[in-house]
């Protein structure tokens, strides 16, 4: 059995998070400026077994799609062609960067630290997996 990530994507960066080889945790991985992440996959895919990938679905409150999921879109064309033999799954990403900030602020973490965006992102893509992975096992 392979590893599962997520990716948080956003218009500058993006959050990754990957499970353990049992596909029972999730971790944060790192936070990647968005032009870099098909680079960093390519690398991670090569020194780890991936089964597959759950790309964040935003939506609002009123359950509209935001506007940057046109270029999530275009990543996961992107993505297809690039590892055809790697699953695509789309999980809800809703309330996570708030889920985020607060598990953040409740860690202790400084001022400075609880508003640096690339941990936000880190961690939003980790929130996004592990609710995959329970909602995958209900």
């Amino acid at each position: 059995m392979g590893q599962i990530l997520a990716i948080d994507y956003g218009k500058a960066r993006c959050g990754i998070a990957a499970t353990d080889d049992m596909q029972i945790i999730a971790s944060g991985l790192d936070t990647i400026e968005t032009k870099h992440v098909l680079v960093f996959l390519k690398k991670y895919f090569n020194e780890n077994r991936v089964d597959g990938v759950v790309i964040g679905l935003p939506v609002d409150l009123k359950g509209n799609i935001s506007e940057v999921e046109t270029d999530i879109l275009k990543f996961i064309e992107e993505f297809q062609k690039e590892f055809p033999t790697i699953s695509v799954h789309r999980f809800d990403e809703r309330f996570t960067s708030k889920m985020a900030s607060f598990f953040i602020s409740q860690s202790g973490k400084s001022k400075k630290k609880r508003e640096e965006k690339g941990l936000i992102d880190k961690i939003s893509a980790t929130i996004i997996l592990q609710n995959f992975l329970e909602q995958r096992t209900r």
